[in-house]
């Protein structure tokens, strides 16, 4: 009596499974299933098409301009060059100013032309100021001549030259001038600015002052 079950049972197992084979091979040559994987793969297609798209733009890979020369333009121009090649800027102000390149023109940029950079990148630009920055003169008053000199120099300020009054304290300074008007300690001037130093010759008041230029 089992053994009859268990044949009638294989025999029941072995026809289902042959009967779904057959629905299923009979699905995949169906018109449904050719129309359903037709859709599937326009549908991937899709996806990936969109995903590369959006990584393109989102990332702009594989797409480098070069870094233009903007040397000595001005802002005006540089904004257009700039524009023109897809990139961004931010202009940054510099304290020392270059007489070798035109007042508030490009002085210095990065990335440096030449260089490959992805569109959009935004470049550094230096713009150079409108003159030499401003600094104050140093206490120099009752300093020797040599002193001052070093003391002026160590902030960006030339002697034009030296002249003598009748004073005791011989190569002391007693004044100071800028364009022939007194100044004093303090008071600022642009860097490379020429001053006058009033110096004592070491003569008692009333002997003829003697005016010398600088060495």
């Amino acid at each position: 009596m089992f053994k009859v079950k268990k044949k009638h049972s294989v025999f029941y197992l072995c026809q289902t499974i042959k009967y779904n084979m057959g629905n299923f091979f009979k699905f995949l040559f169906s018109k449904s299933f050719f129309v359903q994987l037709v859709l599937a793969l326009i549908v991937t297609v899709v996806l990936v098409i969109g995903a590369m798209q959006w990584l393109k733009n989102s990332t702009n890979h594989g797409e480098f301009v070069e870094v233009p020369d903007l040397s000595k333009m001005s802002i005006s121009e540089m904004r257009s060059v700039v524009e023109k090649a897809k990139l961004r800027y931010e202009v940054l102000d510099s304290a020392n100013y270059n007489p070798d390149y035109p007042r508030f023109s490009i002085i210095d940029q990065n990335p440096p032309a030449g260089n490959k950079v992805k569109e959009n990148r935004k470049l550094y630009i230096t713009v150079n100021p409108s003159g030499y920055q401003k600094v104050s003169i140093p206490n120099i008053i009752q300093v020797t001549q040599r002193n001052a000199s070093a003391m002026l120099k160590a902030v960006g300020l030339e002697v034009e030259r030296v002249s003598y009054i009748d004073k005791l304290g011989k190569d002391m300074v007693y004044e100071i001038k800028y364009k022939g008007k007194s100044i004093s300690p303090g008071d600022k001037l642009p860097k490379t600015s020429k001053i006058e130093l009033v110096c004592g010759n070491g003569n008692i008041a009333g002997d003829i002052p003697v005016e010398t230029d600088s060495q």
